[in-house]
């Protein structure tokens, strides 16, 4: 650890220590950012002096330059969106004109959208402590309007209140499903603020877009223009973002005035555990998850206070109490009392005094999901250490941001899972610390998605020419009447009443209920507890088959289950408590045919022999048993299963290759359908590095000859309905995302393949055939071909 890059020498002797502890883990990289000092403004003059006075009472008494820059566009009426650090202080830039607002026009009114419940809670009372003790704002009556609103209270909000914190789920089924209950609000509706907006993406995002042209278009049947104000981490493009979450013109403010101090990011590769064999006999890394859990022990025992994030509930209480456990084998078994888990499922007012415990010191570590992540203010961290890659540079960045707040130096640690994406990113660093690379991924025209939003805005006004027009939904109108769910008069096109029959169509009355905003069909299967009739969760029905198949491993809340049996039929599983000393994953075969052939826009002929498409595909996969896996990594007994095939309409990329080709690249017959299928595995592995999406939102075929090409075949497909845009990005930029997936497998220090390269956690063939060689000479091929091409 001696060749630590110069930096804060607090970072420096942290990663030492941790060195000494770990010998068997690489740290890839290490770098310090220096601190930055702070730009200011002055308050714009509309500013009224009490609020100034309020300010300057917490210690404000200017402005960043991007605070200002953002109240100043929001209060003239410009559409604007602030792209800065996390804890920047973004939300005083919208709070400053929508209160101003608020305080000058009694009748004014405004919407505060946020993606999470905790996220709007705290956003909330940040409000409410700004308004008290101010006679102009005394009206205003921020109120929270979400699904834990008491019934007895939403009247008296929608009658009173000027300003709503409510999420998208709401905001589509209650403010748009029963706009006449809104007429007040819309009316007179000024701002919309969207808070964290480069979270919407993915079908998540499309559904959110759709929700928000809705609400522009009712807000503009009441007479109403608001103004747009969007909050977002820093990103490639928030202004294209905002613009395609909004379908309007937003200026973007991306100069970042707060002050940061200085920053060291290490980049830590877990060591292999000693005669460990996974699939195949793959050696077995350390999980991030341990890791972490030690390295927060290091840090800790060093007096840092320090936040492990990582990706499920129940990994933030075992990382907390593996923590606990390192520290005794420390020696400071005394720290041990002073570390928790934080995840959502929590009491408010639980959650609320965790972060005042950390803040102050009386905590010094706390693993969380990503509860922590989105603008709830926690200071005084010294260190964080990331399990994993989140899945975007924005979210690293977004939890990098919760430690030195307050100007102190601090540490920042991701700790690699045993992953293609980790892998590339812990020895490409300049794709982690660099410009972000990711695009925020969503596509509200999807074929799936559209329809039921047309159909809920006929129901909320009647469709005019120019709506049809601004949703690109001139087909999805045809059908929809030809369907008999409007109908056409000459003042556009209406919501036609209609009995509720059993054909699945939607009713005007059942309309907005039928919308899943976060993705899915809406169905989902129930997952109860057999011994006390509990319901534990549920979960998308398309996925059922895959997640709590007749022998599944299950956990809820840190609990452990087996599913008993799924009845899918009546869209239940049931489950028996039971913690077995292992995890299941289901294995299936999977057919994909092309639905028609791709247009000319859509293929791209790279090089003789190589031609990459942009298609519609009809995926059917069918879960035919799991396999038991044990803690070490090592796999146990292979289970069969009798479920039903599932079939699935969506969008893929795919590549095929001319034999001559292959034969060129030294790639024999024999080893084809395994550098097919490595290939594959290593590419859906790195897909998230271009498109904003888990590998569990995408899947993948190989075979040595499709039916529908006569030639070898990969596809990538979305493993959502219609698509969310992560096949179309991955064919925009082809040549950038084989090249990030070949120098991963190149890199790894396997011989034959292992869950950093190859190997993939979700294949439903057992990661068999795979080879790991073969599949470097099919990649390196690609990567020559598609070199010289522009995209």
């Amino acid at each position: 650890m001696s060749w630590v890059s110069p930096g804060a020498q607090f970072a420096t002797e942290l990663l030492d220590a941790a060195g000494q502890r770990f010998p068997e883990a690489t740290l890839t990289h290490c770098e310090t950012i220096p601190a930055r000092p702070a730009t200011y403004r002055e308050f714009p003059q509309w500013v009224p002096g009490w609020f100034v006075d309020k300010l300057a009472d917490s210690g404000i008494t200017r402005l960043y330059s991007h605070q200002a820059a953002c109240a100043e566009a929001a209060y003239e009426g410009r559409h604007v969106v602030v792209a800065t650090g996390t804890s920047s202080g973004k939300s005083l830039g919208y709070q400053l004109p929508v209160l101003t607002t608020l305080a000058k026009d009694p009748t004014a009114t405004a919407i505060y959208l946020t993606p999470t419940k905790a996220l709007g809670s705290d956003q909330l009372l940040a409000t409410e402590e700004l308004l008290r003790g101010i006679a102009e704002l005394a009206s205003a009556h921020p109120a929270p309007y979400d699904g834990d609103t008491p019934t007895e209270s939403r009247r008296g909000i929608r009658e009173s209140s000027r300003y709503i914190f409510t999420n998208p789920d709401m905001l589509h089924v209650s403010l748009l499903g029963a706009h006449a209950h809104w007429a007040r609000l819309l009316r007179h509706l000024r701002f919309i603020v969207i808070d964290e907006c480069h979270t919407y993406r993915g079908v998540f995002g499309a559904n959110v877009a759709l929700v928000i042209r809705r609400l522009l278009r009712i807000a503009a049947r009441y007479g109403a223009r608001p103004t747009v104000i969007l909050a977002s981490a820093t990103s490639a493009d928030p202004a294209a973002h905002a613009r395609r979450l909004t379908g309007l013109e937003v200026e973007a403010i991306t100069d970042d005035g707060a002050p940061t101090g200085t920053r060291t990011v290490a980049l830590w590769e877990p060591g292999f555990i000693p005669g460990a064999e996974g699939e195949n006999g793959a050696p077995v890394r350390r999980a991030a998850t341990t890791e972490a859990a030690g390295l927060m022990a290091v840090t800790v025992a060093a007096g840092a206070r320090t936040l492990t994030f990582v990706r499920s509930r129940r990994g933030a209480e075992i990382v907390a109490l593996r923590t606990q456990e390192e520290l005794g084998s420390m020696g400071r078994s005394d720290f041990s009392p002073r570390i928790a888990a934080y995840r959502a499922g929590y009491l408010a007012e639980d959650r609320r005094q965790l972060e005042q415990m950390l803040d102050d010191g009386r905590l010094l570590g706390v693993a969380t999901t990503n509860a922590l992540e989105l603008g709830i203010d926690v200071g005084g961290l010294d260190a964080v250490i990331t399990a994993g890659f989140p899945g975007t540079v924005a979210s690293f960045r977004q939890q990098a941001g919760r430690a030195g707040r307050r100007g102190q130096a601090s540490l920042v640690v991701l700790a690699a899972r045993d992953d293609p994406m980790d892998m590339y990113l812990i020895h490409h660093p300049e794709a982690l610390l660099g410009s972000p690379v990711e695009q925020s991924v969503f596509n509200p025209e999807n074929p799936y998605i559209l329809p039921a939003h047309v159909y809920c805005a006929a129901v909320e006004a009647p469709l005019t020419k120019r709506d049809v027009e601004a949703l690109s939904a001139h087909r999805v109108v045809e059908e929809l009447t030809a369907q008999g769910l409007l109908r056409r008069r000459s003042r556009g096109w209406f919501a036609a009443p209609r009995p509720a029959l059993d054909d699945d169509l939607p009713t005007p009355e059942t309309a907005h209920q039928q919308v899943a905003l976060r993705g899915g069909s809406g169905e989902e299967v129930m997952i109860v507890d057999s011994t006390d009739g509990r319901l534990l969760g549920t979960v998308e029905a398309a996925r059922a088959a895959s997640q709590v198949h007749t022998g599944a491993v299950y956990l809820h809340q840190g609990q452990s289950y087996v599913i008993e049996e799924l009845l899918l039929d009546d869209y239940l599983a049931l489950a028996i408590p039971e913690a077995p000393e292992y995890t299941t994953s289901a294995r299936s075969v999977t057919d994909i045919h092309l639905v028609e052939e791709p247009s000319a826009d859509k293929l791209i002929n790279y090089t003789p022999g190589l031609w990459v498409a942009d298609c519609e595909v009809e995926v059917t996969e069918q879960v035919v048993g799991y396999i038991v896996r044990f803690p070490d990594g090592s796999v146990g007994e292979h289970v069969p299963l009798d479920l039903p095939a599932q079939t699935l309409r969506t969008r893929a990329v795919a590549y095929t290759l001319d034999p001559l080709v292959v034969q060129a690249a030294g790639i024999s017959a024999g080893e084809l359908p395994g550098a097919l299928h490595a290939a594959e595995h290593a590419a859906i592995g790195l897909l998230p590095l271009i498109a904003t999406c888990d590998r569990w939102d995408i899947g993948g075929v190989s075979t040595a000859l499709h039916a529908d090409t006569n030639l070898p075949t990969v596809f990538v497909y979305d493993g959502h309905p219609g698509g969310a845009g992560f096949a179309e990005e991955g064919f925009r930029r082809f040549p950038e995302w084989i090249e990030a997936t070949w120098e991963t497998v190149r890199s790894c220090s396997c011989e034959s393949g292992c869950p950093g390269c190859v190997q993939s956690p979700k294949c439903g063939n057992g990661n068999n055939p795979l080879d790991k060689q073969a599949a470097l000479k099919l990649l390196g091929a690609l990567v020559s071909m598609t070199s010289g091409k522009e995209t």
